[in-house]
This record gives structure tokens, sequence and C-alpha cells, in this order.
């Protein structure tokens, strides 16, 4: 006889020899010994798991003829027992499914069973991945499933049970196979090896149990190949005929991207794909060690879930203890997604170097964390001040030129009326109104250091930062690199609404990308909040096609200005139209209104003299300057935009 594959010499041939399925085993066996023998039987399960060897020790159970009975202990001896197991038995017609799918192959095989066994006991019908029938095969087969001649039984076998029919499934009993469990396939495999005289370490026969997922015909097939070579057989012989990354170059790059060593990891790759391992099987390979990472993490006594050595899992454990959680997450996350660019670049080398690199922690930290890409992108915000002193609400400095500004502390004490000048505050106009509506009153803010901005005021007792850190890692990659790239973070949080500030300039591509990514930013804000949320958006730079304001204004000694923030206006107010000028020393000039209807409105940021006269108006020219900024920048921090303004073209 010829050379004989393992998987073929050591096949079942009683229910006693299956592997890890002993409860399928049981139930049968008891069939065997009642007499209880179904029309037709369903065996589903992964491949390699003993579907098609139990249906032949089925078979030989039914027939076997040194029984007068059927038992679930045939001899192996006798005449339909060697037929059987050499496939040529005239009663028993095994078929495949895949190259017999048409109704014409289910019809012949029904006329042939309205026959009589010839030898045996029973006529036994095995299809094989029945799943592959077509519709018209099954229902053609369906009567004589659930009422076959005498003496007759069908097994169907299946490693994809939910492409069969349910009334095919409805009349058969049906039994599932599991994957075969790690030791029952450690020890198998080791009484084929010792049987063999095949060399092989231990770590290196269980790395093989491991590698085969639970499938004992793949595990027998690379013990047959293994066997093939000379001396010992080692772990790292299974894992270079496997074609595999050997588990200690993973743990190696690990290792360096733990401990951030950029130039040691692109040395480990280089190495590993020299030694010809594709790029794709590193990158697979590197996410099923980071997804042995986070079992070592949070299950480091279950060895059993992982395809590694035991010095290896004691390796991987303690680089787990080294790592967090959300890292290893988002490491995951990293390389799912650069799978497809690896699988479909024309250089998937240095595309896999790139995907690496990113995984380095000072990569991971740059990704968590917006960078202040433009530095003056907040710079307009300036410092605020508010004095706790009760006795400051009296009588307070309004705006003073903002260059003059010193650093942004104010002591603890009340102003002196006599020292304080009175100068204008500039208004932003957004629309007429009638002049009938009555000035909102003034609003009082809790206190802050010089430190913090309007993002604090806007959410008190909220962690804005830390609450955009988290939704950003909460979001998919593509949609996290945008609101980076646009400076994103949150402005206000209430019950169900979040305002995010855009730090980018408005434009309308800008304003398109945003809206289009606001589902994903709403799914993840209600998922970290616990409640729906509905995200706004506001530019908070100010748009390159607005008008640029400036404002005449008597000069006023170096002192901090100190305002509180307003109140949005639902109308402006319009002030009588002979307003005084603003200091004595400026000639008198005429007022130039900015428009027919509008005249700009006492701030209700400032906490003004009651005998202070009324401000200047706002003079606009076609030149900014650097009042001019200032006040479009306090515009900015406090309304999110300036509205257009009502352009003068000359002073009268």
């Amino acid at each position: 006889m010829g050379y004989e594959p393992l998987h073929h010499k050591y096949r079942p041939q009683i229910f006693a020899d299956l592997v890890g399925q002993e409860a399928i085993a049981h139930t049968l066996s008891n069939a065997l010994n009642t007499g209880r023998i179904a029309p037709a039987y369903l065996f589903t399960g992964a491949r390699g798991t003993g579907k098609t060897s139990s249906a032949r020790i089925m078979a030989k159970s039914l027939n076997c003829l040194s029984s007068d009975s059927p038992t679930p202990h045939p001899c192996g001896k006798c005449e339909l027992c060697h037929s059987i197991a050499n496939g040529n038995a005239l009663d028993i017609t095994e078929i495949d499914a895949a190259s017999n799918t048409g109704v014409d192959n289910i019809r012949e095989l029904i006329e042939r069973a309205q026959f009589a066994p010839v030898k045996a006991r029973f006529k036994v019908y095995i299809i094989d991945e029945c799943h592959m029938l077509s519709t018209a095969a099954f229902n053609a087969l369906l009567k004589t499933l659930e009422e076959p001649p005498d003496r007759v039984t069908f097994i169907l076998a299946t490693t994809d049970p939910q492409r069969v029919l349910p009334t095919i499934i409805s009349r058969c009993q049906r039994f599932d196979f599991r994957r075969i469990p790690l030791d029952a396939m450690v020890k198998h495999l080791g009484k084929i090896a010792a049987n063999e005289n095949i060399n092989i370490h231990i770590e290196a026969l269980t790395l093989v149990a491991q590698i085969a997922q639970g499938g004992l015909r793949d595990a027998e097939s690379l013990l047959d190949q293994l066997s093939l070579l000379d001396g010992e057989i080692t772990v790292e012989a299974v894992w270079d005929l496997v074609g595999s990354v050997p588990e200690q170059d993973l743990l190696s790059l690990v290792e360096a991207i733990a401990a951030d060593h950029s130039t040691q990891l692109i040395d480990y790759v280089r190495r590993i794909m020299d030694r010809g391992r594709e790029p794709l099987i590193v990158l697979q390979n590197l996410a099923n060690v980071y997804r042995d990472l986070l079992i070592a993490k949070t299950a480091s006594d279950r060895s059993d879930l992982v395809a590694m050595t035991s010095s290896g899992w004691e390796r991987l454990i303690q680089l787990a203890q080294g790592l967090a959680i959300p890292n290893i997450l988002l490491g995951q996350q990293h390389l799912r997604s650069a799978e497809l660019q690896i699988r479909n670049s024309t250089q998937p080398r240095l595309w896999l170097e790139v995907t690496l690199m990113g995984l380095l922690p000072s990569a991971q930290g740059a990704i968590a964390q917006v960078p202040p890409s433009n530095p003056s992108a907040k710079s307009f915000i300036p410092p605020r001040n508010i004095s706790p002193n009760p006795s400051i609400t009296q009588q307070l400095p309004k705006t003073a030129p903002v260059e003059q500004v010193p650093s942004p502390v104010v002591p603890q004490t009340s102003v002196p009326q006599t020292s304080v000048p009175q100068t204008s505050v500039p208004q932003i106009i957004s629309e007429p109104v009638s002049p009938s509506i009555s000035p909102l009153p003034q609003v009082e803010t809790p206190i802050a250091s010089g430190h913090d901005d309007f993002e604090d005021i806007a959410s008190v007792g909220y962690d804005l930062d830390g609450l955009w850190q988290s939704v950003l890692s909460m979001l998919p990659t593509p949609t996290k690199y945008v609101f980076i790239q646009k400076q994103a973070h949150f402005l206000s949080i209430d019950s169900s609404t979040i305002k995010v500030g855009l730090g980018s300039n408005r434009d309308e591509t800008t304003k398109s990308i945003v809206v289009q990514k606001r589902g994903e930013l709403e799914d993840a804000c209600s998922k970290l909040l616990q409640r729906p949320i509905k995200v706004m958006f506001k530019f908070i730079t100010p748009s390159p096609n607005e008008s640029s304001t400036q404002i005449t204004e008597a000069p006023a000694p170096p002192r901090p200005a100190i305002a509180l923030p307003s109140v949005p206006f639902p109308n402006p107010i319009a002030p009588p139209s002979n307003t005084p000028p603003a200091h004595p020393a400026h000639p008198p000039n005429p007022p130039n209104p900015i428009a027919q209807n509008t005249a700009p409105v006492p701030s209700a940021n400032v906490i003004s003299n009651p005998a202070s006269p009324p401000p200047p108006q706002i003079k606009v020219q076609g030149q900014m300057s650097e009042d001019d900024r200032v006040i479009k920048n306090l515009a900015d921090l406090f309304n999110g935009q300036i509205v257009e303004l009502d352009e003068d073209t000359g002073e009268k």
C-alpha cells in the first residue's frame, strides 16, 4: 500500500474515537442501542471537526455484520465495514453536493432510494456540503426526508447551516460539532507523534494545535508536513513552515512600540520582511498580537484563547502590564484601518512602516490631542479679570486700548470713581430695529482667574478639554483627523446641545465637511454623556471678507479694562442722535451714524457711571487699526462672529 496521510490513517472508526465530541458520540450511541434511528440527520460544524467521519461511523454501526442489530461498536473487520471504509459499498451512497447541485441529481437519488438494500440492513445516503444544493433540489428532497422508504437513512453534512432551508432542518435531527478543545487536540497529536516516531518539542506540538484553531484535520496535516524535517521540530520551524511571523519577532515589535523606539522598530520590521514575510502578513500577525495583548491585560489566566507558547505568553503578560487598555484599542483600530491601504498599495513595505510608526505612544498622543497648529487661532481672546469685591460693581472702568493692557491681574479693592476715565465701548450692529426696546439689565458672572477664557464660562462644571479628548478617541480615524485639522473644541454644553468651535477660516468647504461629520460627532457625544445630544458649530475666527472697523475715541490712561460677558441682544437700541464727544479734548464734530435706523447700543458688559455721556458711534474705514482688531476680537469672543457692518466712507 502506498503512502497514507495522517488524517486518513488516523480517521476515527468508532464513536469512542471521536476527539472532542463526547456529547454527540454519547447521544448517537444511545440511539443505536435503543433502536431509535431517525430518518434524517444533519451534522453541522467547522471543517475538520468529524462530521463526515461520524456519518461513516453511523453507516457502519447500522450495517455491521458482526452484530444482529445496529451497534455503536462496529467491528471494522467484516466485509461491510471494510467496503464502507473504502467507499465502495453498494448500499452506502456518499455524494458531494458541490458537484451534484441540480434537481435531477436529487431525483435520481430519490428513485434509487425506493429499492431495498442489497447486502446491508439500511441504505444510507451521505450528502456532504449539502448547503450547495439548489432550492429546487432541496424542495425535491423534502417529502423523502420526512417519510423515507423503510430502512433508508439520510445524513446531511454542512459547514454552513444558515444556507440550508429551514424546512430541511426541521425534518432532521441536528447535531452541532464544536471545535476541538486545545487539550484534547494536543493529547491526540501526541499519540500520533509517538506512533509515527516524530521528534517534536511539546511547545511546538501545542503551537500546531493552536494554529489549527479547532480543526483536527488541519492539525494532522501540519504535523504530517513537519514530520519531513530533520532533527527535533522546534517552535521556530513551525512558524517558518506556516509562513507566519515568529512570535518572538512580533513581541520584539511590540516592545519597540511600547518603548517608543522608532529606529529600533524600523530595524525589526525590515529584518522580518527581508526574511520573506509579506507586509500584509506582518500587519495581520501584529493585529493578532494586539488582540492577545488585550486578553493578557484583562484575563491573564486564559492562555487557551491565544496561539502562543507558554514563554511567549508570559512575555506578553509583562508587556500588557505597561500598556493602557485605550492605547491597545487605539492600536487595534489603527491596524485595522491600514489593512486596505497596504493591500491595494503599490508600495506595501512603505505603508507598513508608516502604519507601525503610527503605533508609537508619541504618535498616539499627537492623535489624541489637538495641537495648536495655528498659534494665532486663539490669540485674539483677551484675558478676563473680574474682581470679587462687591464694591467694584458700583463703578468700573470702561474699555481702554488693548495694546496698553498689562498682565491680567486685578487688585481686590474698589476703584475710585475720580480715577476712571469714561471711554466708549464698541458694539456690534446686527439689524435695524425699533428704538422702543428697553435696555437689558446687567449680568453678573462668576469670579474667575486671569487665565480662563470664554469656554470656561460657557460650561461651568464641565471639563471641556477632557470631554473633547474622550469624544475624539471614540470617533473613526478619518473623522477625528477632520476635526483636528479644523481646530475644533467644545465651547459650551447644556442638557441637549453642544456648541463646537471651529478655529479654521469660515468658508463653504469647511462648512460642508463638518456638516457631513455632524452625525458621527453627535453619536459619540450621546454615548459619552448618556443622553441625546445635538451638535451646533460656530466659527471663532473672523471671515476674510468681513469689514474692518475703526473707532474714534479719546486717548485713555494705561489702565486695564474689566469687562463682563455680554448678553445676546435681541435688537440694538438707538441712543439720542445728539451724542456729545467722548472727551473734552476732542474738537466738536457731529457724529456720523452708521445706518439710518440703527445706532450703537450701550454695552451690557460694562457697569458704567450713570452720569457719563453716551459712547460715540463707530466709524468704519477701509484699513483696520489696532483698536479695530481688538474690538473685532472681543466681538468674536462673545458672539462667535462679527456680523456685517454698514460702511461709512468718510468723516464729517
